[in-house]
């Protein structure tokens, strides 16, 4: 569903001059030779693709080359590529190439300076949007909520501070983080690599980025589209979910040795967008100590990373953070912990009625027609033996374990109370000993 968004973001206008980069001269011309050199490139249209600058800007840091005789023309013209003359390495070339190689095998997409990124990420802040009910409730139109949830969610999302969701497990935690994320509508821009101090960092990742259909500046059309930095690449709002994997060094900065480059830990990742950290508790550190990590991101919008040499530095921290847990709040935080999480909302399992609400959507969904008697006998006989205690994923669990018995016994999808019984059984464990 597409979503109108308050504010649309600004993008990064691209650089007009090498003058603009704030870049080492040296790291961006031996970032040019490293990519003529690993990729083959002698044409000025294709470097300018592979370094993602403008064709001018290339032509610039190409001419400095050329009076410092590391690249020479070929003298020739390119028939293919529009008459462009073509340009070589010359062995001073090769020589710096390969030596800049030895130092950080980065080549490609020039960086941004982590300055010049600052000021995009404050363009297209996450606190920039404001999510309305109806855009909220549209994004979590499949899930049955109770109207007073989204009392508490929406407030919560729109003021883009972090969220702690708890309750019992099974009743949809997981998918109102991703609805949150759905409601999100608008598209970010996500750098390629970030520089500091002369190191490269590298941020965008597939895995975690999805990247949006770029707008094609049409030469014949009317009003012409507005052309950005293609050194970012526009994405969705990045959503960065882990769980019980999460670990403290997870959020570090992640030194290659042999590439002599960084790639930035998730929170970083995640810039402009949400970091779900899914059933708290389960991971190896304590919930305490991975709490105390985000104290500083949570309360001054920035967040502090080390270089190998030491060198701390701070990057923007602009991500809205989601907790959820199946323990009580009391049980893994100590009062401080809680007071820096901005909103704690309580995730219930559905009353009798929306749980029958759920039961008759996903019933419609999978094709398996209802039947009054089985229902009765879910209501009276089988839910009464757990207190009767609802939850989201049941419906899910006991419809598709009915369908799985009617394919195996070859019978056309229906409910009735005796295979009502058989799902039931499958979805709790007797207690008992096991003689080993």
């Amino acid at each position: 569903m597409n979503m109108q968004v308050t504010n649309g973001v600004q993008p990064p206008p691209p650089p007009s001059g090498l003058d603009e980069m704030q870049l080492p001269i040296v790291m961006m011309r031996d970032i040019l030779l490293k990519t003529m050199f690993r990729k083959n490139l002698d044409m000025v249209s294709e470097i300018s693709e592979a370094i993602c600058l403008p064709r001018a800007v290339t032509q610039e840091l190409v001419d400095m080359a050329r009076q410092q005789r590391l690249l020479e023309a070929t003298g020739t013209l390119n028939a293919n590529s529009g008459g462009e003359m073509g340009f070589q390495l010359t062995d001073a070339g090769k020589s710096r190439a390969l030596d800049a190689l030895s130092q950080s095998e980065y080549f490609g997409a020039m960086p941004v300076p982590l300055a010049v990124y600052r000021e995009q990420v404050k363009r297209q802040s996450i606190r920039n949007i404001q999510i309305t009910r109806d855009e909220l409730t549209g994004a979590m139109g499949h899930l049955v909520l109770p109207n007073d949830l989204l009392d508490h969610l929406g407030p919560a999302v729109s003021a883009g501070r972090s969220i702690l969701m708890y309750g019992p497990p099974g009743n949809g935690k997981s998918s109102i983080s991703n609805g949150i994320r759905d409601a999100m509508g608008d598209k970010i821009y996500v750098p390629r690599a970030i520089e500091y101090a002369g190191q490269v960092i590298t941020v965008y990742d597939p895995i975690v980025h999805s990247k949006a259909e770029v707008e094609v500046d049409d030469p014949n059309s009317l009003r012409r589209k507005r052309t950005f930095d293609t050194r970012y690449v526009r994405c969705e709002r990045p959503t960065v979910i882990t769980g019980g994997e999460l670990s403290l060094s997870m959020l570090d900065l992640v030194y290659n040795p042999t590439a002599r480059t960084y790639q930035a830990p998730l929170q970083l990742k995640s810039t402009g967008g949400i970091f779900i950290v899914d059933d708290l508790g389960r991971q190896a550190e304590p919930p305490q100590s991975l709490v105390n990590r985000w104290i500083v991101p949570l309360e001054e919008s920035k967040d502090i990373l080390a270089l190998q040499s030491g060198e701390k530095f701070e990057v923007p921290f602009d991500t809205l953070v989601i907790f959820s847990t199946n323990f009580h709040p009391n049980e893994i935080f100590d009062q401080a912990a809680l007071r820096r999480i901005f909103f704690k909302i309580k995730i219930d399992g559905p009353n009798q009625q929306d749980f029958l609400k759920i039961f008759a959507m996903v019933a419609k969904k999978r094709g398996m027609p209802l039947d009054e008697d089985t229902l009765l006998h879910l209501l009276k006989v089988k839910y009464p033996t757990i207190n009767n205690v609802y939850a989201n994923y049941q419906p899910i669990f006991l419809i598709d374990q009915m369908i799985s018995i009617c394919e195996f016994e070859g019978i056309p999808y229906q409910m009735r109370p005796d295979l009502l019984d058989r799902a039931w059984a499958n979805m709790f464990v007797k207690d008992e000993t096991i003689v080993k």
